[in-house]
């Protein structure tokens, strides 16, 4: 049985989706209602996806995904949210988020979206497991399965989305990654809103990779980008 932590601090709410993730999902749900218990519970267990609200008291649903990325870069999480400015949704994105949902949401929505993001993580596993997982570029060296770039005794730990992005990258070094490949393998849709997401991780991996003047990461106009090793 898959476990899901919700942390929700509409205790109604709360309890309303609990009892139907755990009746119509077959999930055993830990529900807590606000961020500091939430963090609490997500270190005392193991969880196969979070569910996060976003404006709780105490400790924030954005603060605590983003502690939660800290100790666990690969954990699922949806963010819900009662607002749609495309500032939250890209802050959702930017800290390791999967997916996000904004209220009022229908039940059985949530839960074709963490039916989705689960066998979505399973299948990528499965196939990821034959491809490299440790790349040389120029004096750095980034092991996927760690999420870890060194240089010269210097680590950098990446969020799960930026280590896929630059496996993408490393995995066709001097040739063009479309956007459209790089979103659908990532984010699986290529809509507008998770390009502008993706130009912020892109921002931060050419910031992780500036000490080495032979590594350049190139938009190739109305196509994708490059990583050039000289």
């Amino acid at each position: 049985m898959k476990k899901i932590l919700l942390v929700e601090d509409d205790p109604n709410l709360g309890l309303l989706l609990q009892d139907y993730l755990q009746l119509k999902g077959k999930f055993e749900v830990v529900l807590c209602t606000d961020g500091e218990e939430g963090l609490h519970a997500f270190t005392k267990q193991s969880y196969d996806l979070l569910i996060l609200d976003v404006m709780m008291p105490k400790k924030d649903g954005f603060t605590l995904g983003k502690d939660i990325r800290k100790i666990n870069p690969q954990v699922p999480i949806i963010f819900a949210t009662a607002k749609g400015m495309i500032e939250d949704k890209t802050e959702a994105f930017t800290l390791g988020g999967d997916d996000y949902i904004t209220k009022p949401f229908r039940i059985e929505e949530l839960l074709l979206r963490i039916n989705a993001l689960l066998k979505r993580t399973e299948n990528t596993g499965k196939k990821e497991e034959a491809l490299p997982t440790r790349f040389k570029i120029g004096r750095y060296d980034f092991d996927y399965s760690t999420q870890v770039i060194a240089i010269d005794g210097t680590q950098q730990k990446l969020s799960t989305k930026e280590a896929e992005l630059l496996r993408l990258l490393c995995l066709k070094k001097n040739e063009v990654l479309t956007r459209e490949e790089a979103l659908l393998h990532i984010w699986h849709d290529d809509n507008y809103f998770n390009g502008r997401s993706m130009d912020v991780f892109l921002s931060k991996i050419r910031k992780y990779l500036k000490d080495d003047p032979s590594v350049e990461i190139i938009n190739v106009h109305g196509k994708g980008y490059k990583l050039l090793v000289n």
